[in-house]
């Protein structure tokens, strides 16, 4: 989907180009001279999509004319830039755009610099202490956090109210629900409503994966009936989309990244929500999604690491995240911005926030963590085709766990 700039996007770059700012260059002529690369993902530099990053930085540049700033632009987007900056952090990118569940790859390569002093004042000024909490380690804040990542669910409202969406169970019953079983980054869900842990609070590495006990067994249990519903179904390679699309299916779970599409097919019949119940022996437990943050970092090996910090922090600002959401619909994190009204009043940007704050689990970072998602998939794999049944759910669920603990998946 083509976004066209907003009057706010359309008026700032006017002004910029009236000052002869045009992302490379600008301050006076006897101006320090300074270089920074700068990487975001394709769709943040694209024509068609209102050039965010060459826009914003412009405008950093209008407001520092003690620097006369040129900027190299790069494509790397959040899910990648962490494995290219931390492999060769000296030929890559001054500031750069990441996801939270790279931070500890950044901080062992020694490649992501420290935000603090009236810095990390400013950005704890207009952040939520949870999505600080995202990028913080051992007291050290590493970046700017410009949006939440998580997911959570939308759904048509012919079929299911918002009464039904409450509760899986109510939805099961009147429509197709489509979830994505078999991505190990959705299934624990249905093992963290019912006290599952991985490292403690997340963060406490030594105390490693905790779902392997009966509580775990219960789940899994319940999983093997969970997938032989007729109204529940695997999302996997887009069909529970297309499924959406040619009304077979009436609920799928996903994040921002759909919304335009979702959007497009619904149109005024899309709701959105956060997670909702499921029961269990009895007993209401709530799905839990991972969450997550998106942040700008800065190289710890930047040569202009103040002019670096400043457009890190420019880039996380309230100006910056409203550029974003007008030109690319990034849900903004800024604690001033949520409260304006066309923000307030988006469904989806209520759905994350909600899923943020209510029904999520901070996603660990723990080096750890990368043992825990090949098991957690092969066991979402092994109930869809049927070998993990009543009679081995608990051995199966053992298995995972041990997977889960081992350094090598067996």
């Amino acid at each position: 989907m083509k976004h066209r700039p907003t009057r706010f996007a359309a008026l700032l770059l006017a002004a910029l180009l009236l000052l002869g700012i045009t992302g490379c260059g600008g301050g006076a002529a006897d101006s320090e001279s300074i270089r920074l690369m700068v990487w975001s993902a394709s769709e943040d530099q694209a024509k068609d999509s209102g050039e965010w990053l060459q826009t914003c930085c412009a405008a950093f540049a209008a407001q520092h004319p003690e620097w006369n700033l040129t900027f190299v632009y790069g494509v790397a987007d959040e899910a990648t830039a962490a494995s290219t900056v931390s492999q060769d952090p000296e030929a890559s990118a001054d500031v750069f755009l990441y996801a939270n569940d790279n931070l500890t790859v950044l901080t062992d390569a020694k490649a992501l610099a420290k935000i603090g002093g009236k810095y990390a004042d400013e950005v704890r000024s207009f952040t939520s202490e949870a999505l600080v909490d995202s990028v913080t380690l051992d007291g050290y804040l590493y970046g700017v956090p410009f949006t939440t990542n998580t997911w959570y669910m939308y759904y048509d409202k012919r079929v299911f109210s918002e009464e039904d969406v409450q509760s899986l169970d109510a939805m099961l019953e009147k429509g197709v629900v489509s979830f994505p079983f078999t991505n190990s980054w959705y299934l624990p869900a249905f093992y963290f409503g019912n006290g599952c842990t991985l490292f403690g609070d997340g963060t406490q590495e030594e105390l490693g994966a905790d779902f392997g006990g009966e509580n775990a067994v219960e789940v899994t249990d319940f999983l093997v009936d969970l997938i032989g519903n007729p109204n529940f179904v695997v999302d996997a390679d887009g069909s529970g989309m297309a499924g959406l699309r040619d009304g077979s299916i009436s609920a799928i779970f996903t994040g921002s990244w759909d919304s335009a599409s979702i959007k497009e097919i619904l149109g005024d019949n899309m709701g959105v929500a956060a997670l909702p119940t499921y029961s269990l022996n009895g007993q209401e437990k709530q799905m839990y999604a991972y969450a997550g943050s998106k942040a700008v970092g800065v190289n710890s090996r930047s040569e202009n690491m103040v002019a670096a910090v400043e457009l890190a922090v420019y880039l996380g600002s309230a100006e910056a995240q409203r550029l974003h959401y007008d030109l690319r619909s990034v849900i903004p994190s800024n604690t001033e911005l949520m409260e304006a009204e066309d923000i307030a009043a988006d469904p989806v940007v209520i759905a994350q926030n909600d899923t943020f704050d209510r029904t999520s689990k901070l996603q660990p970072f723990v080096s750890k963590m990368s043992n825990c998602w090949t098991p957690v998939e092969n066991m979402g794999k092994a109930i869809r085709n049927g070998s993990t049944t009543h009679d081995n759910a608990a051995e199966q669920t053992v298995s995972m766990n041990d997977a889960m603990n081992s350094d090598g998946i067996s």
